[in-house]
């Protein structure tokens, strides 16, 4: 199936569109962009150079795919968006590509990103991510599988969320937010378990046990983290066995209860 294209869409000559393709009106998509099958342009969409798209996504009104980096020490060099299939980016989304030559920024498949939330540069998102309106993500963030960052979210750069993680609305998060666990407030703090994310994703009633029992020791016991850590090494449930790795590996240090 050929695109069908508004006759007041810009398409640059080097643009590749996939098959079925919908642009609409007053869409711009720049030159060596790569737009997969089955894919919507929204009217009044931009699809900056350099984007690369799978297929199925679904691209918003007045969205902005692929601007440069804001970044000072950007000088223009090529850098990429790399997308997906099967995401939903509402009106007024804005990705933004790497800062450095060759880098991406990086979005899985069935993420949802609604109305005005803003994804920097050198970001990694993972699948089925949910950014609520006005979610701000700063640059080189990695956000993990099927997280949820709510409406008005604001998240440092360099900064780790885990996989289902829950951002409530209006948090400050400035250091890594645990996997699992629900993270809100300003400054952001640790606030229990993602149940409802936890189940709606299939975890097991025994593994949502032990991560309540790690959590107890985290953040309700006495131990320092090192001890804490230590005790939970020996946890038979490879969520916890991910949720101490997690915290190990934290540069910027983790959200605490």
């Amino acid at each position: 199936m050929n695109p069908s294209i508004h006759p007041t869409a810009v398409i640059a000559p080097g643009a590749r569109l996939g098959a079925g393709v919908q642009v609409g009106a007053y869409a711009v998509i720049e030159e060596d962009t790569e737009i997969g099958d089955g894919c919507t342009i929204a009217a009044h969409a931009v699809v900056k150079r350099y984007t690369r798209m799978g297929p199925r996504n679904q691209v918003g009104e007045h969205a902005v795919i692929g601007g440069e980096p804001q970044d000072f020490k950007f000088k223009g060099w090529p850098s990429y968006v790399v997308i997906g299939e099967g995401n939903v980016f509402r009106e007024g989304v804005t990705i933004h590509r790497g800062s450095t030559e060759g880098a991406a920024t990086r979005i899985g498949d069935g993420c949802f990103l609604m109305a005005a939330s803003h994804v920097g540069h050198d970001c990694q998102l993972g699948n089925q991510v949910i950014m609520a309106n006005g979610a701000l993500v700063a640059g080189f963030v990695t956000v993990g599988d099927r997280a949820f960052i709510s409406g008005n979210v604001a998240i440092h750069q360099f900064t780790r969320i885990g996989r289902l993680a829950m951002l409530g609305g209006l948090a400050r998060v400035t250091q890594d937010a645990l996997p699992f666990v629900i993270t809100e407030g300003s400054p952001a703090r640790a606030r229990g378990l993602n149940l409802v994310g936890l189940r709606r994703a299939g975890v097991s009633e025994a593994d949502i046990r032990e991560l309540k029992r790690a959590y107890r020791v985290l953040f309700l016991s006495q131990l320092r983290l090192e001890e804490a850590l230590a005790q939970l090494s020996q946890a038979p449930s490879p969520l916890v066995a991910e949720l101490t790795q997690f915290i190990r590996e934290s540069k910027r240090g983790i959200t605490r209860g």
